[in-house]
């Protein structure tokens, strides 16, 4: 597997990220620790999770599987924290209070003394930022943590945010991770600019467009063993079985046959190489699934599919991140 540097960052890390949001729910001990070997194996290093993922579980199973694989350092741990892991209004949200309390307990969870990417999991209107970012610069002073980064952040959150810390040389800002695909390219309009910008690097999430771009759903149908016939899952899939976006995915479906590969490799190949983007993370409930991802990684897209499939897909855009006049500073008539 190649690897890239994360932002303008000394990080590097694998083009491909390992998703454990299911793993001590949907997906079995057995089969993460399958996924685990299977993804060092292809040469991943970059391992996300967070503290609320299955409230705590993602990070235990993954603790006990690196205890028990061995070689804590040659992978990169990435967690996440704002979510509510204790009781009242401090046991959430991105104060001072609940983040370092929240740091330590996903150390102990995950059995180690520090982790490589630590990340705010969303903004917080209710917390300062300047104590939010300054926080994450203590974690970072403290040794528990090595990089920082954010996750969910609007364009102009995250240039305030990464201007804060440059401002005042505080622990810069690496990571951005937002979910992006085909069927998701918000982030286009204010947050990538503002990633590149600033020298932070993509960490896409649901890559697969909430797997609605491996064509499973395809002619109405959903599969049992699906997230859309998930009762915890179902609603996070629904939005994008619209009919506004079969032709999205029919476009994909279509590459795919040209290409001779999976519609998955082609969805995920798109997005990898995306500007600014570092790595996408794939989360598989079964070893099977996973190992799918992992051999799209072999796959890029031509030209003239990329082309096409950006067009295809491509959000609607005006006024100000398309303006009607000329960006010089000519005079020009408002």
């Amino acid at each position: 597997m190649k690897h890239r540097h994360l932002g303008r960052s000394g990080l590097v890390v694998s083009r491909l990220a390992l998703g454990t949001m299911t793993w001590g729910g949907d997906t079995e001990d057995d089969d993460a620790e399958l996924q685990l070997r299977a993804f060092r194996e292809a040469g991943g290093t970059l391992i996300d999770t967070a503290d609320v993922y299955v409230k705590g579980e993602s990070e235990r199973v993954l603790g006990r599987l690196l205890a028990k694989e061995g070689g804590r350092d040659e992978v990169l741990i990435a967690t996440k924290a704002f979510g509510t892991t204790g009781p009242g209004p401090m046991g959430r949200g991105l104060s001072r209070g609940h983040l370092l309390a929240a740091l330590d307990a996903s150390l102990q969870r995950l059995g180690t003394d520090y982790v490589d990417l630590w990340q705010v999991h969303a903004w917080d209107g209710g917390t300062p930022v300047e104590e939010t970012l300054t926080t994450l610069d203590t974690a970072v002073r403290s040794g528990r943590v090595r990089y920082a980064g954010i996750s969910n952040f609007t364009g102009w959150q995250l240039a305030k945010a990464a201007e804060h810390q440059r401002a005042r040389s505080l622990t810069p800002l690496v990571s951005a991770q937002m979910e992006y695909s085909l069927l998701q390219r918000g982030i286009e309009r204010e947050v990538v600019p503002a990633a590149l910008d600033a020298g932070v690097g993509i960490l896409p999430w649901s890559p697969l467009g909430r797997g609605v771009l491996t064509g499973k759903y395809r002619s109405g149908r959903v599969p049992a063993d699906s997230r859309g016939a998930s009762e915890s899952y179902s609603s996070f899939v629904e939005p994008y079985l619209e009919d506004d976006r079969t032709h999205i995915v029919d476009a994909v479906l279509t590459a795919a046959d040209g290409l001779g590969v999976t519609p998955l490799a082609v969805a995920l190949a798109w997005v990898r190489d995306r500007p600014g983007v570092a790595a996408p993370i794939v989360g598989a409930r079964t070893a099977g699934q996973l190992a799918a991802s992992l051999a799209a990684e072999s796959v890029t897209l031509p030209d003239e599919i990329r082309t096409a499939l950006d067009d295809v897909s491509m959000p609607a855009a005006s006024y100000p991140e398309r303006l009607p006049f000329t960006s010089r500073h000519d005079d020009v008539e408002a």
